[in-house]
């Protein structure tokens, strides 16, 4: 399969690499010194606890240099999806299938508007990837969730084939088929690993240490599952507690959201498709979301970077 992965940072170069050593057909689309560094010595990919080893996946930061492509996975942050899918032209035909592998919950259907919404396909990834320097991608529970549906809802022939094609690779891809609620679900988290880190300035561990800290991150996800519940998605019970319990099993104290990562970089912040759609959502629908607008507006003076 001819694939072409938009965004060559962390999740993407995760991801394309790991296709690329399954054999897969591969081009990354990036910018900057990350992509320079991978088209003159090839990416590096950085196992937690295992052995780094180099892929000599193809770069490029012009897509019609590739031309149509059968998958184009979507892995640039949700500001830039509009720019990215403009560039992304000439990778798309009548038969190209576009993977949404983003944050929130609104980018397939923005992705959509560019492409077409028969060609959008769904997917949550709780893969952790970071660019730890330039050419250089860390990267650790490589087993852990990927899901994969259908906007709409339900399965097809199309979502199985990728599915197979990911699992090929290593990636552990499960089909979903309600994919919408799996998107919501990982906003509920998001609000509180994303926004309230960064909130705070400080990994999980001490916020989750402080009584206040657990407080707040417990009644932001509360809220948007809340919101969620009033939009018609049917999450299952008690999500937010479920989330919260997630975190403090799963997450290393120290481990930082990329959210908070990119604030202290001075870097643009997702906050807008983060706390900024709980905040907004919750008002056309009439669900008070008040720990959310804290979080909202204490960032929102750093939502497009310090440079």
């Amino acid at each position: 399969m001819k694939i072409a992965i938009m965004g060559a940072g962390g999740l993407g170069g995760l991801f394309g690499g790991m296709l690329h050593g399954a054999g897969e057909d591969v081009a990354l689309i990036g910018r900057g010194p990350h992509l320079e560094a991978i088209k003159e010595q090839g990416l590096t990919l950085k196992p937690t606890g295992g052995e780094p080893f180099r892929v000599g996946v193809r770069a490029t930061d012009d897509p019609a240099e590739v031309g149509p492509v059968k998958l184009i996975l979507f892995c640039v942050k949700t500001y830039d999806i509009e720019t990215a899918g403009a560039d992304a032209q000439p990778l798309a035909d009548a038969k190209t299938v576009v993977l949404s592998v983003q944050n929130g919950v609104d980018a397939p259907d923005r992705l959509a508007e560019i492409f077409g919404r028969e060609c959008i396909i769904g997917g949550v990834s709780y893969h952790q990837a970071t660019v730890e320097a330039p050419g250089a991608v860390t990267y650790g529970h490589v087993a852990g969730k990927l899901y994969i549906g259908e906007i709409r809802g339900g399965g097809s022939p199309r979502v199985e084939r990728i599915r197979d094609t990911l699992d090929r690779a290593g990636l552990n891809p499960e089909v979903h088929l309600r994919i919408r609620i799996a998107m919501w679900e990982k906003l509920v988290l998001l609000c509180a690993t994303g926004g309230v880190l960064a909130f705070y300035r400080k990994p999980i561990g001490p916020v989750l240490g402080d009584p206040e800290g657990r407080a707040l991150i417990l009644d932001v996800m509360r809220e948007a599952e809340a919101v969620a519940r009033a939009a018609g998605i049917e999450l299952p019970r008690e999500t937010a507690r479920r989330m919260l319990a997630l975190i403090e099993s799963d997450m290393d104290p120290e481990t930082k959201s990329s959210q908070l990562v990119d604030l202290l970089a001075g870097r643009k912040l997702e906050l807008e498709s983060l706390n900024g759609e709980v905040v907004r959502r919750g008002l056309d629908l009439g669900v008070p979301t008040p720990c959310n607008s804290l979080v909202y507006e204490a960032l929102k003076p750093y939502s497009q970077g310090l440079r």
